[in-house]
């Protein structure tokens, strides 16, 4: 039976035209870095490991291990992170962002549950790295190194693993049995962990042990002090020292009446913690306002929710037993807070200083090469110090001080050293184009209201170091994941395929590519690119 003319393959037929000639532009499948990706500190691939989570079941466990392998950490971040990939998401701007620390965290439990592990990646490659400083910056640096084959040796002066993540985040907000499920993933690794042990002298501990590379993550454990005019009698502390105590089992007697000065997630801590040991009135004494304090929205929210009290533009005067003295504050026109004169007292048992933290770097010594500047040490952009082979990351290096910074900076750093004992160059990153919203489709992707996670009522939160904020369970966290929208990259939808007028989009097997693109026929007429949800292809100009 002879094929209508219209269809027919033969010399005439309409497909024998190769109409892709008449094109002036092609489409091209692209990938663009999604915004949530970019704003991660740790250098999570969120919309990789969102779109394996989407699928449930086996895909919880692809989308841990794709996190597992840049953060060690999915469980703790997922408690304590304060989601910067959030603040990126491009969903923000139809509806809500996607919930990212939510699904993160479910997934670290989820793992946690089902004792998901991971494994050394290479070889031995018969070189020995000193780790000092059991930090998230020093174990993170130590499960990136053991896991390229590296013999890796941790030491920490403190008799538990963690850093500030133990000893400086209360437990309320991070459960000790998760902390230590998730270092103890790192350990069975291989990594050869010796707390109790400070390192007094850098230079003696590498010559006499014989390191091949050094990585100093010691962060930032001493609190700021700060001068206040006080009485013999006057009860001051500082936060640090106090949640420092409190873990290894001190309970310090701060009274009925509290005062926090600072404006810091530390002092946010410090006040919640008062109230949980006791304290009927925690009060935070702050220099400017609320819309310039450092502490994030929820801290400062759940802090109110339980009872803390503030005080802005005020700043602590004189200290005196069972009393305070606060002087007004007015912000000039750059911002910046100046003394008004005006002075009020009120009833204070105690005050607990969280004034900020210093680092400790005595260790170094005249160490030859490791600069120090302005109390951190000097690093380039592999995280090596003017001596070689030396690298330094967290809390001691420069930039902003969080455990999800210091877990890119170890990660980073052992990448680098990696490559430094190889004798390599570290591969560049390439750096993609941001995933704009405006290159989305957004209506074709549904309504979809953020899905918040349950908060223990206020109730019980002021005699119980009980987690406050709870976890996704299930449903919920597949129902989070799927509100991703992949920005810039193919989400396999079928669009492009089932729009194409001239049928020259063509489905493979290939998870990678899934999509191809018959040039003989497609016209350029764009109407792919243009219904594309995620923004996942491009029109370019036709090569002549």
């Amino acid at each position: 039976m002879d094929l209508p003319f219209g269809i027919t393959l033969e010399h005439g037929g309409s497909r024998a035209n190769k109409t892709g000639s008449w094109r002036t532009e092609r489409p091209v499948y692209v990938h663009h870095l999604p915004p949530c990706n970019q704003a991660c500190p740790a250098g999570e691939d969120v919309r990789s490991w969102l779109y394996d989570g989407e699928s449930g079941g086996d895909g919880y466990e692809r989308a841990w291990r794709a996190i597992m392998e840049v953060n060690p950490f999915p469980a703790v971040m997922g408690r304590i992170c304060y989601h910067p990939c959030e603040t990126g998401c491009n969903r923000g701007q139809l509806d809500e962002a996607v919930g990212i620390n939510s699904v993160e965290r479910f997934l670290g439990d989820e793992a946690i549950r089902a004792g998901w592990r991971m494994q050394v990646d290479r070889p031995s490659s018969g070189r020995r790295v000193v780790v000092v400083g059991a930090g998230p910056s020093g174990l993170s640096a130590a499960y990136h190194l053991v896991r390229l084959g590296h013999a890796v040796t941790l030491l920490d002066s403190a008799p538990r693993p963690g850093g500030m993540m133990r000893y400086g985040i209360p437990a309320y907000r991070l459960p000790r049995e998760v902390l230590d499920a998730e270092i103890q993933r790192i350990l069975d690794l291989g990594v050869d962990l010796r707390t109790d042990t400070t390192v007094t002298d850098l230079d003696q501990t590498l010559r006499e042990d014989g390191y091949d590379a050094a990585f100093l993550a010691v962060g930032a454990p001493l609190g700021h002090r700060a001068h206040l005019p006080a009485g013999s009698a006057a009860k001051i502390v500082d936060a640090v020292t106090m949640l420092h105590g409190l873990e290894e089992g001190e309970r310090p007697l701060l009274g009925r009446r509290v005062a926090v000065y600072g404006g810091g997630n530390t002092a946010m801590d410090a006040a919640r913690t008062a109230k949980r040991l006791g304290a009927e009135d925690a009060l935070v004494v702050y220099r400017r306002t609320r819309e310039r304090m450092p502490a994030h929205e929820s801290e400062v929210r759940e802090a109110e929710e339980e009872g803390v009290r503030f005080t802005w533009l005020s700043t602590i005067t004189q200290v005196q037993e069972g009393m305070l003295t606060l002087e007004r504050m007015e912000l000039d026109e750059t911002g910046f807070p100046q003394p008004t004169g005006e002075t009020e007292e009120l009833p204070a048992d105690a005050v607990v200083l969280a004034l900020g933290q210093d680092t400790d770097l005595a260790f170094l010594g005249r160490a030859e090469g490791v600069e120090v500047e302005d109390g951190v040490v000097v690093v380039d952009d592999s995280q090596m110090t003017g001596r070689p082979g030396v690298f330094a990351g967290g809390d001691v290096a420069p930039g902003p001080r969080s455990a999800t910074v210091a877990i890119g900076q170890g990660r980073r750093a052992a990448t680098s050293i990696d490559a430094w004992l190889r004798g390599a160059i570290p591969e560049r990153v390439v750096e993609l184009p941001l995933a704009d919203f405006a290159a989305l489709n957004t209506w074709y992707y549904t309504d979809a209201p953020r899905s918040h996670r349950p908060v223990l009522e206020a109730a019980r939160r002021a005699s119980t170091f009980d987690e406050v904020v709870q976890g996704l369970n299930r449903d919920t966290a597949l129902y989070e994941a799927r509100r991703c929208m992949s920005c810039g990259n193919c989400i396999s939808c079928d669009n492009c395929f089932g729009v194409c007028p001239d049928n020259a989009v063509i489905k493979v097997d290939d998870a990678d590519a899934p999509y191809l693109i018959d040039l003989d026929f497609c016209k350029g007429c764009g109407l792919c690119a243009a219904e594309c949800p995620a923004g996942a292809i491009a029109m370019v100009p036709e090569e002549i």
